[in-house]
C-alpha cells in the first residue's frame, strides 16, 4: 500500500509506505487527506485507517531543478506506454532521428515505440517511411516527473495530481 505525500503548499512530493505516512501522522508531523477504510491497520489500543493521502504541516524545500533527466522508463511514462507511430501498446524506445543520422538523446527526439514499428523503421527518418507521429514528443514539465512511484497512480490520488497536470 502506497500513500502520497503532499508538501504544506499542496504540491506532490513523494510516495512512501503507509507504515512511514501512519508515522508521519501519530507523530504530528502530516495529517490525513484521504484514506482506504476498508483494509484498517489494528494495533493493541486502536483501529486505524490506512492514509492514501497525506499533508505535511511544514513546508519542505526542493533544489530547483529544469527538468527531467531522458530515460527509458520517462519516455515510456510520458507517452501513456502508447507507440508514438501507431498507437498500439508500446514496449521500447525509438529514436525519431535515428542516432547514425545525428539524432540526440534527448526528449524531443525520443518516443515510445511499439516493437514491430521499431523494427520497420530501422535507421530510416520518418520522411523517408512517409510516417507521422501520433503526437509531438515534448521535455515534461512539474514536479510530478521528479516523484518515482506515480507511473500507477491510485485512484484517490487525481484530485490531488489533476492541478500539477494543468
Amino acid at each position: 500500500m502506497r500513500t502520497l505525500v503532499l508538501n504544506a503548499g499542496y504540491e506532490p512530493l513523494a510516495v512512501i509506505t503507509f507504515r512511514r505516512a501512519l508515522l508521519l501522522v501519530l507523530t504530528g508531523k502530516a495529517s490525513v487527506l484521504a484514506e482506504d477504510e476498508s483494509d484498517p491497520v489494528v494495533g493493541p489500543h486502536s483501529v486505524l485507517s490506512r492514509p492514501t493521502v497525506i499533508l505535511l504541516h511544514r513546508y519542505i524545500r526542493l533544489p530547483y531543478r529544469d527538468s527531467a533527466q531522458v530515460s527509458r522508463r520517462g519516455v515510456l511514462r510520458r507517452d501513456g506506454n502508447r507507440c508514438g507511430y501507431c498507437g498500439h501498446a508500446a514496449t521500447t524506445v525509438d529514436h525519431i532521428t535515428p542516432r547514425s543520422r545525428g539524432g540526440a538523446d534527448s526528449w524531443e527526439n525520443l518516443v515510445a515505440c511499439c516493437q514491430s514499428c521499431n523494427s520497420r523503421k530501422a535507421d530510416k527518418t520518418l520522411r523517408q517511411l512517409g510516417w507521422k507521429l501520433v503526437t509531438k514528443p515534448v521535455r515534461p514539465r512539474g514536479a510530478k516527473w521528479f516523484i518515482t512511484g506515480l507511473e500507477r497512480p491510485a485512484a484517490d490520488w487525481s484530485p490531488f495530481l489533476e492541478e500539477e497536470a494543468a
